[in-house]
């Protein structure tokens, strides 16, 4: 009999196993069923390895089994620190919450809530109403509604205002955004008709009044929110074009995808159509993310008149998108910030991240440096360098945010192998290489010594 066979054949039974003193209390701990599944997983590991030949002498079983029941608890959706040089990155999850939405979202979460409850007649509420009064404050808005993400927003308005009928939109607003998400193809779903006018670079009111026909429904404005048309270029007022509609007895919808609820001129940054000032140049309907520029939970946001918000709220599309109590949680917790502005911008990161002085982002940076030099020593040259931050999900195209970054050398890794050993750590930092460089981007950064010290590097 070779060595691999005896090895196969001195292989405990699964019930051999259980039967371990040590095994039996981690039954206790975390349920014979969980046990027995590791147990059962742990010898056929073994099983494959004897196989390969590359089996240790011995095999601790009790260890072997806390070691997958842990993996099988380990989350696949994990905390990252984000230094990509994105403040607003989409695939690392878009805005992080403030901490007075995060406390309201896990309060939510761990208890009943008046959701659809109204406290005060004791009968069926309306979860609008959780928000409704604020969005109206904060934007001059006659009523507003919430769904889960602003593609779900453009969609159930389309739905309602101009379903079997035309939408007019500009040929350089048809735009085309992350996740292959193209406005043509949500208009199609939608049931309504585009119908394009004007050219890439120059549309003109004319070209609007021109379109305006019988079968027409609804003009729509959408936001270029990755993209910028430059030098020969024409697009008509929003007061001029909401003014033709109305004339033309249409509502104007404007797609303005970033929701910026300040204006960010007071950031030190250029200025965003904000959503209060496209009510109050006609919009009838104004769709936003909530969170991109707003800094809150993702969700989307449609306000205007009463007439149009009430028939999209009664379409029976609205209650397949609409939101959770989490997020309406979050959510309300975020706009209750904006009513002191100066507080929002401390609060919610995504404003803080923005407004941040260099200086202080400098400051961060010196202090990561320090952490770097420490933790690899002569094994890599740490060196501080200025560098562009973007503010990402669409928000402020093409605009360079002046940010400090820690650039990386090391003797033995690539600008990409290092970029994936810190991919790797515990708590994986999310940097990028640039120009043949690994950069960690501190505009950001909160605490160096807590995010890199000990949650991403000490592992």
């Amino acid at each position: 009999m070779s060595d691999r066979q005896q090895a196969l054949r001195a292989l405990p039974s699964v019930d051999s196993v259980l039967a371990d003193p040590q095994v039996e209390a981690l039954a206790k701990n975390w349920g014979i069923s969980c046990v027995t599944s590791a147990a059962r997983a742990a010898i056929e590991t073994a099983r494959a390895a004897i196989l390969k030949g590359d089996a240790p002498t011995q095999w601790d079983w009790p260890a072997q089994i806390v070691k997958l029941i842990c993996s099988d608890q380990e989350p696949t959706m994990r905390h990252v620190v984000n230094l990509s040089g994105v403040v607003s990155h989409t695939n690392l999850g878009r805005a992080r919450l403030a901490e007075e939405a995060v406390v309201a979202a896990a309060s939510a979460g761990a208890s009943n809530v008046n959701l659809e409850y109204s406290l005060k007649s004791g009968g069926r509420g309306e979860r609008d109403s959780l928000v409704e009064e604020l969005v109206m404050r904060l934007t001059g808005a006659e009523a507003a509604t919430v769904v889960n993400n602003n593609a779900a927003a453009v969609l159930l308005a389309l739905n309602t205002l101009s379903f079997g009928k035309r939408t007019i939109v500009s040929r350089g607003e048809l735009i085309e955004i992350g996740g292959s998400f193209r406005l043509p193809e949500i208009m199609e779903k939608s049931g309504c008709h585009l119908a394009e006018v004007g050219t890439t670079n120059r549309t003109h009111l004319a070209d609007y009044e021109k379109a305006i026909d019988p079968d027409t429904a609804l003009a729509l404005r959408a936001h270029t929110s990755n993209f910028k048309v430059v030098g020969f270029t024409t697009k008509p007022k929003l007061s001029d074009l909401a003014a033709l509609c109305h004339e033309r007895g249409i509502p104007l919808m404007d797609d303005l995808g970033s929701g910026a609820l300040i204006d960010l001129a007071q950031l030190g940054l250029p200025s965003e159509p904000t959503v209060a000032d496209t009510i109050a140049q006609g919009a009838d309907v104004v769709t936003f993310s909530g969170d991109k520029l707003l800094g809150g939970p993702q969700a989307g946001l449609i306000v205007g008149r009463r007439e149009y918000i009430d028939r999209i709220r009664k379409n029976p599309l609205k209650r397949a998108l609409r939101p959770d109590k989490m997020i309406l949680a979050a959510l309300e917790a975020t706009l209750r910030l904006y009513l002191c502005p100066e507080v929002a911008i401390q609060h919610i990161p995504t404003l803080r991240h923005l407004s941040r002085p260099v200086a202080q982002v400098r400051d961060m940076a010196e202090r990561a440096a320090a952490i770097a030099r420490g933790y690899f020593k002569e094994e890599a040259e740490v060196t501080i360098i200025d560098d562009i931050c973007r503010a990402g999900s669409g928000a402020l195209p093409e605009v360079d945010i002046p940010s400090v970054s820690v650039a990386i050398r090391h003797a033995k890794m690539s600008p990409n192998q290092l970029a994936a050993w810190f991919r790797e750590r515990k708590t994986p930092v999310i940097g990028r290489v640039e120009r043949d460089l690994f950069r960690l981007d501190m505009r950001t950064m909160d605490d160096p010594d807590r995010e890199l010290d000990t949650g991403g590097w000490r592992d």
